[in-house]
């Protein structure tokens, strides 16, 4: 990665690059789970030439790159990730109202809880689902965050999105496919902005219909504890966290990594979890719920610098 880190380096050096380029850079100060070896090289870019320069260089010089948010559904190995991290900045950060169409114009990189508190005080409602929910407005349209009853995608009117292959493309909500936890956008693909379609609504109502969420939230999920929040997928017509309950393999520990005792589809660090910890403690409850029960759990999680 020598070559690579001066390729790097050497755009920091030039002034152009409006963010911040940080080498050997430990993932655990960038993830919810509180783990993960460095990366080498932790981009922040402030802005879409910046964005689109570290892109560019790194394509041209065959440097591995991923694109991530709040790092809340992210497991990085203790190996680290020899390649780019690339965060979206400030120009990607702004959310903004048209009063008159009811749209919210949001940046990829701005916090999907601070959009749903800007729809409430703007008295509109269809976010609220969303309250609670960690990592960024990008992070969650790419794994469609939500419910198999109501989710980001049915919200969305459009979506702004960059690739080197195809440079800026904008396309209506409809001309992408959302699935439950899926996507169409490409692996390449890095969303900038999107527009969300709200409706004006009591916000009282709003309020309520939050603030019982929120509730739930703190009875039913180990807040107080890092994690990944889900770190499977609810298979279909079932609960992946009701399986793995029955299976009994709540508080099965490796190491500091701990199947919660609050919520059976959390995976916690108890203090002193490895990356190697978290995934063997996942290994071993897809393994137990296929042989229990004959159900294929798929991660939720996303996996970052590990051997495939």
């Amino acid at each position: 990665m020598a070559g690579h880190a001066s390729a790097l380096e050497q755009l920091n050096a030039s002034g152009s690059f409006d963010g911040e380029l940080l080498f050997d850079e430990p993932m655990a100060r960038h993830t919810t789970y509180r783990i993960g070896g460095p990366a080498a090289c932790f981009a922040v870019a402030n802005d879409l030439s910046s964005l689109t320069s570290a892109l560019r260089l790194c394509q041209a010089e065959g440097i591995p790159w991923v694109l991530v948010g709040k790092g809340s559904n992210l497991l990085v190995a203790d190996e680290g990730f020899p390649g780019a991290v690339i965060v979206l900045g400030r120009d990607f950060r702004l959310c903004r109202f048209d009063e008159e169409s009811g749209i919210m114009s949001v940046g990829a990189g701005c916090l999907l809880a601070y959009a749903v508190m800007s729809a409430y005080h703007a008295s509109r409602a269809g976010l609220e689902f969303a309250v609670g929910t960690p990592g960024t407005v990008g992070g969650a349209l790419r794994m469609n965050a939500g419910t198999r009853d109501v989710w980001l995608g049915s919200r969305v009117a459009s979506v702004t999105t960059f690739s080197v292959r195809d440079g800026l493309v904008k396309r209506p909500g409809t001309d992408l496919s959302w699935g439950y936890r899926t996507s169409s956008f490409a692996a390449d693909e890095v969303i900038l902005e999107c527009e969300l379609a709200t409706e004006s609504a009591d916000p009282f109502y709003v309020h309520g219909k939050m603030e019982a969420l929120l509730a739930k939230r703190r009875r039913t999920q180990p807040l107080s504890q890092p994690s990944c929040d889900s770190v499977v997928k609810n298979p279909e017509g079932s609960s992946a966290g009701l399986l793995i309950d029955r299976a009994e393999l709540k508080g099965f520990a490796i190491g500091g990594a701990q199947v919660s005792e609050t919520h059976a589809n959390f995976i916690v660090n108890t203090g002193c979890a490895t990356a190697a910890d978290v995934r063997a403690v996942m290994d071993q409850v897809q393994r137990t719920v296929l042989d229990r029960f004959g159900v294929q759990l798929e991660p939720e999680v996303r996996f970052l610098g590990f051997a495939e």
